[in-house]
């Protein structure tokens, strides 16, 4: 991983395209520059001064060129790479190109910047950009950017994929008092991403909290995990847009038609302990009540109050949260008879009545802080006559450091609560008008307070039969077909997946010969790689007695035939017939995501898999912890638990299959999408009855 000191902690800089013109991006960086603590150079063949600082026409006639330890680019795309290679061929080992022209900008743009990454890559240049706004350090007093503004210093640190997130968040972190410590612009990511940032700020302990505002990620895996190492001591909040993408049209599994881009980054987000903020005033939320404050040590929140209504609003946003209210305790009910009026309601949320004054509020909020069934406290207060905003403030304010426990505050005014938010800051305490905003953040606090107590485990290695499951992959290279389905069941078998008795029948006698084999009623399925959804044209037949099977099969046959006469028809399945009774049907799916790479869904199955899409999700591979989380997670989970005295799954053997599962297609990433529908889990196991798959036969070929 990079080493990024010479990008937040420069000596040296210099502006390569430094200029006096009104409105140019060279001058409108020296302008900005101008607070920097150390020194600016300003590089221009066309100027011997710029805003009264000598300037040099090329970067190799600074002197003592090789002590610059920053280099950030604002010249023409035309002239950008071999700016580029003048500062490498210099020794300045990190450079800021801010130019736009390269890849946003067609197929000329596209050159341009693969020429760019060569030459980054010849001289091992640390490059943010280009097309970036640039790059603040408020600690070194650099802000190397040609964005209006400059925040205050703070201990978060920023990166967005966006430069126009960052112009914008400039502007309004300097009107409300937001503090940043780096602020980074990654622009085109040529070579410098968001990963590299994650591991610069995750070992830097001044950084209280990560942001982040992201358009995609192309490296999902080193992404989760350099993440996961982050958030296990620092917050990491992310804003994701592009949310409603939808998956490829083309899935021809219900795990792919399912899993569209978005589930995709639910699931990395998840995996590596990252909280998402749906929107921007959410994320600036999180930011600022993670940031150096306690976290909930319980998910019980009191609420205290001065107005009924405001009350009744947070207690609602609790309820719509994964918090709880706190129960007070006959001790603290007590205490709190004690403290205020008759006419007041003891219980959560708390009401002090509209004339208390701040003592009242305060010895209020301190027993209900001090009780132990309470993790945590909103405190809505709306003006009156009798008490003053900022002098609550610091009651509050005092209150949190002494029981160690989060508060939140929505004063609910005008000029006065702005006043008194502010002394709130000192205290790290976050302000809101509206009591949900201040629950939800109470809820990042408990989410992110479950992050830290993960404990990750490496996903387990099975004993499997790698090389039968490789011929079986093998067969689709050589039959020239992308599609498999029940004809490779002996993958399943490879992987130690249990699936009924049976096998492949190519015509009606050996057919009936197989279903002798198993005895009793059997279950034939049509198999056909041109014939996706087999129920739905006839290509299923399930309870079938032993002498019926060889006109079923013919059945079978002329159905598929008269659905699709050019289709290729391999046979028909005869299996055992899973008794569904006490059983659940669920599925287990893998689609393989651009970025993230295999994408594993668990979720009730068989023919409502679509309907009601009760799924989770988690990127491969999967731990057996992880696996579980998913069984847990569905809303059909109360079904495998024993829900109304069913008799309970065996959910052990459904997290095995889907770790199996999630080792298959690891094992083999030429798998692009893959069904087990139904996974039929009874009391004594699991059974994979149907099975449904895709395969890049290109890669699979590349990989023998």
């Amino acid at each position: 991983m990079s080493d990024l000191s010479a990008l937040f902690d420069p000596d040296r800089v210099a502006v390569v395209g430094a200029t006096d013109r009104e409105g140019s991006v060279g001058r409108a960086l020296l302008e900005n520059l101008a607070s920097f603590d150390g020194e600016v150079i300003p590089v221009n063949p066309n100027r011997e001064t710029v805003l009264g600082a000598e300037c040099y026409p090329e970067i190799g006639a600074v002197p003592d060129v090789a002590s610059v330890d920053l280099a950030v680019v604002a010249v023409p795309a035309a002239a950008a790479v071999d700016v580029v290679r003048e500062v490498g061929t210099a020794g300045i080992g990190t450079v800021v190109v801010v130019t736009a022209g390269f890849s946003e900008a067609g197929e000329r743009g596209e050159r341009r910047e693969r020429e760019l990454i060569e030459v980054a890559e010849e001289y091992d240049l640390d490059l943010l950009g280009p097309n970036c706004v640039g790059v603040i350090s408020t600690p070194a007093g650099l802000n190397a950017t040609f964005a209006r503004g400059t925040p205050p210093e703070g201990s978060i640190s920023l990166v967005s994929q966006s430069g126009a997130f960052i112009a914008a968040v400039l502007g309004w972190a300097a009107q409300h008092g937001v503090g940043f410590r780096h602020v980074v612009s990654l622009g085109n990511e040529a070579v410098l991403d968001e990963v590299d940032f994650l591991a610069e700020w995750g070992a830097d302990p001044e950084t209280d909290v990560v942001l982040a505002y992201l358009e995609d990620i192309d490296e999902g895996r080193a992404f989760i995990e350099t993440a996961r190492e982050v958030t296990s001591h620092t917050p990491v909040v992310v804003i994701k847009s592009g949310r409603t993408a939808a998956g490829a049209e083309a899935a021809a599994s219900h795990t792919g038609s399912m899993a569209g881009a978005d589930q995709a980054y639910r699931a990395g987000f998840h995996e590596a302990g990252v909280l998402r903020a749906m929107d921007v005033e959410e994320v600036f939320d999180f930011g600022q009540v993670l940031e150096g404050g306690p976290l909930l040590d319980r998910d019980d929140i009191a609420v205290v109050t001065n107005g009924g209504g405001p009350g009744v609003l947070a207690a609602d946003s609790v309820g719509d949260s994964r918090l709880r209210m706190a129960e007070f305790d006959e001790e603290v009910r007590a205490t709190l008879a004690d403290l205020l009026p008759d006419e007041a309601d003891v219980r959560n949320p708390l009401d002090v009545i509209g004339d208390a004054d701040v003592d009242r509020f305060g010895r209020a909020l301190d027993a209900v802080l001090g009780a132990g069934t309470v993790g945590g406290a909103v405190v809505i207060c709306v003006p009156t006559a009798v008490f003053e905003f900022e002098a609550l403030a610091d009651v509050v304010g005092e209150l949190q450091e002494r029981h160690g426990k989060p508060v939140v505050t929505c004063l609910m005014g005008g000029a006065e609560a702005d006043r008194a938010a502010e002394r709130l800051e000192s205290y790290g305490i976050p302000n809101y008008f509206d009591p949900a905003r201040a629950v939800t953040s109470l809820e990042a606090l408990a989410d992110y307070r479950e992050v830290t107590e993960r404990s990750y485990e490496p996903p387990a290695a099975f004993d499997v039969d790698r090389e039968r499951a490789r011929e079986v992959l093998a067969g689709a290279v050589e039959r020239g077909v992308d599609r498999l389905g029940v004809e490779a069941m002996g993958l399943l078998d490879a992987y130690g997946i249990p699936t009924p008795a049976g096998g492949l029948a190519e015509s009606g006698s050996a057919a009936r010969e197989l279903a002798e084999g198993i005895g009793g009623p059997v279950v034939m399925k049509l198999v056909s790689p041109d014939i996706v959804h087999k129920s739905d044209v006839g290509g299923v037949e399930v309870g079938v007695p032993v002498e019926a099977v060889p006109d079923t099969y013919r059945r079978i046959r002329e159905r598929a035939t008269e659905h699709d006469p050019d289709a290729t028809l391999l046979g028909v399945r005869v299996e055992a017939l899973v008794d569904p009774e006490e059983s659940t049907e669920t599925i287990v799916g893998v689609n393989r995501d651009e970025q993230f790479g295999h994408l594993l869904m668990f979720g009730l199955g068989g023919i409502f898999v679509q309907v009601f899409e009760d799924t989770s999700f988690r990127v491969a591979p999967v731990s057996e912890h992880e696996a579980r989380e998913m069984t847990d997670e569905i809303k059909a989970a109360p079904m495998l638990r024993g829900a109304r005295g069913r008799t309970p799954a065996d959910l052990d053997a459904v997290v095995e299959t889907i770790q199996r599962v999630s080792q298959l297609v690891t094992d083999f990433p030429a798998i692009t999408e893959l069904d087990v529908n139904p996974l039929v889990a009874a009391p004594d196991g699991v059974y994979a009855v149907d099975l449904r798959l895709t395969v890049d036969r290109e890669a699979l070929a590349a990989a023998e």
